[in-house]
């Protein structure tokens, strides 16, 4: 009998710029964020981003999928990530399919990211290092992935986060900060100039995909920028005056739907190649009525399987929520430093089904 699937734990760190915190300890007393420049504006985040019983519960609930495992038999307890099957149970039909247009992006290729902002080294890989060092080393993972699997074309691209979670609410109450225009652009420009993809990634906080998405339409209107959203931080509607990161977010199929049509207009009214649409997720209850989203000919969508931890419990995740709650494509995000040991790119390609998305934090 194969493991029960136990979702795998995100830090913290994404919930604010960590460029602006200090390190976090459980059991550490409430931190408040001091005042930093941002493009020559002033940006307060001033939460009080204590590690909560919420923080607390992930790390334990991380030590008692840990705990579970060592009490399975010793022939499944000294499986590597390669020997981990999925389950039997035969994968349900999406509820919705479509054929790809000819000029889509996805099946025949599979897209290779690294993610983060350029204002933190702890959101992700993309922030961590000089523009150029994080450039090759995104072309060495292209290459990796290539040599993985011959057969499908990578294609690199960028994923930058455009709206951040905060630990206090901001002048709008929205518990979310907006990069600036200049930002965007400048890494919208270096994408374009080496041939890469970019996804502009969206942690709603206690606003809107409706709302978050008017900003970026004029980016949206070129033909190698994408779209991500991460329900992780949606906080408005299921979980009014929570804070980002102390509770996992709720999106719904509804929300995800409008992104996808606000996409296919897009795509439509400018005629330019379909969209691709990034929905990360690693609990069962953070994308709700899955089954209601509905992929359209001109909006891929792209179920990425976020989290980290051990390789059986990614694995048995992406089993649960990929394979076995289809929605049209999926993905797989690797983490260098939190996941212990990180699967290797010929164990990613060879998960059931092939994630066509890679991102690396």
């Amino acid at each position: 009998m194969g493991r029960s699937p136990i979702p795998a734990f995100r830090s913290a760190n994404s919930v604010i710029l960590p460029a602006l915190l200090a390190a976090i300890s459980i059991g550490s007393a409430p931190i408040t964020v001091p005042r930093v420049s941002f493009n020559s504006a002033s940006v307060l985040a001033t939460a009080s981003l204590q590690t909560t019983a919420q923080a607390a519960g992930q790390r334990v609930d991380s030590v008692r999928a840990h705990k579970a495992a060592k009490k399975k038999p010793k022939s499944s307890r000294t499986h590597s990530a390669a020997d981990t099957v999925p389950s039997k149970k035969v994968a349900p039909q999406p509820a919705f399919t479509v054929a790809p247009l000819p000029n889509s992006l996805l099946p025949k290729n599979r897209i290779v990211v690294y993610y983060g902002n350029p204002l933190s080294k702890k959101m992700g890989v993309l922030g961590e290092y000089p523009e150029s060092v994080m450039i090759a080393k995104l072309q060495q993972e292209v290459h990796n992935f290539q040599v993985a699997d011959p057969a499908t074309p990578v294609i690199p691209g960028l994923h930058l986060i455009v709206s951040v979670a905060q630990g206090s609410p901001g002048k709008n109450g929205t518990y979310r900060l907006r990069m600036t225009d200049s930002l965007i652009d400048h890494w919208c420009k270096l994408a374009e100039s080496k041939g890469y993809l970019i996804f502009l990634d969206v942690q709603v906080g206690h606003s809107t995909v409706q709302s978050e998405l008017q900003p970026l339409l004029p980016y949206l209107k070129r033909p190698y920028v994408h779209l991500a959203l991460d329900p992780e931080f949606s906080m408005h509607h299921a979980s009014e005056g929570v804070v980002p990161g102390r509770k996992v977010g709720v999106m719904d199929a509804a929300e995800i739907n409008y992104a996808i049509r606000t996409l296919a207009d897009i795509v439509k009214q400018n005629k330019i190649p379909p969209k691709v649409l990034v929905i990360h997720r690693y609990t069962q209850k953070m994308v709700s009525n899955y089954r209601d989203i509905r992929p359209v000919p001109e909006v891929q969508v792209v179920m990425n399987m976020d989290g980290f931890g051990q390789p059986w419990l990614k694995r048995d995740s992406y089993d649960a929520y990929e394979r076995m709650q289809p929605v049209q494509y999926t993905g797989f995000k690797l983490f260098y430093k939190n996941d212990k040991p990180m699967l290797t790119r010929e164990e990613v390609v060879k998960l059931k089904p092939s994630p066509l998305f890679i991102t690396f934090q």
